[in-house]
């Protein structure tokens, strides 16, 4: 099963307190806060250990937060370590600023393409997309040599390809049929 369908339920039950609470940007920190720890080697190491109590795993890191996370976000700590998901907060994380952008009418963007593009680029073709969404957009983008040429853009579950790869992949299906 991919990380992301399993990091999603924990990442609605958090977007639902920040929401009931209107506590967004707390959740942000302490999710950033919660990613730092769980993303240390002998921490993941801890945590999947079957050999170590779900408690005192989830008591570690606490300690190490050092009281940052709050009783929510102990709450949250104790649940992910009694499911063995402490190695998804990263993609709950992810998946948490995505509706935090939503929330505050923003949406994520990313795109990649065959070749770096310039600042001036991705501001322009951010500009394009929140005309298209109507909302503000932000972009993040990534080079991938493979694409040959074009650009894919990705926006929340929408993904928009105009690369030679992608084109050369649909008329060979076309060629095929």
């Amino acid at each position: 099963m991919e990380r992301a369908t399993l990091a999603r339920p924990y990442a609605e039950a958090v977007g639902k307190l920040a929401a009931q609470g209107n506590t967004w940007e707390p959740w942000s920190q302490r999710l950033a806060i919660l990613a730092a720890v769980a993303a240390d080697e002998q921490m993941l190491a801890l945590a999947l250990n079957p050999a170590v109590d779900s408690a005192r795993v989830a008591e570690v890191v606490l300690s190490i937060c050092g009281g940052q996370l709050g009783q929510e976000g102990a709450n949250l700590v104790h649940v992910l370590s009694e499911n063995k998901r402490l190695p998804l907060v990263p993609e709950i994380v992810s998946l948490f600023e995505a509706l935090k952008a939503a929330q505050e009418g923003e949406l994520n963007a990313h795109v990649c393409t065959a070749y770096e593009m310039s600042a001036e680029q991705l501001a322009s073709l951010a500009a394009k997309l929140e005309t298209k969404f109507g909302r503000k957009i932000n972009a993040t983008q990534s080079v991938d040599a493979d694409l040959i040429g074009g650009i894919v853009i990705q926006v929340g579950d929408e993904v928009m390809d105009a690369s030679v790869r992608g084109g050369l992949g649909s008329l060979s299906v076309t060629l095929k049929a």
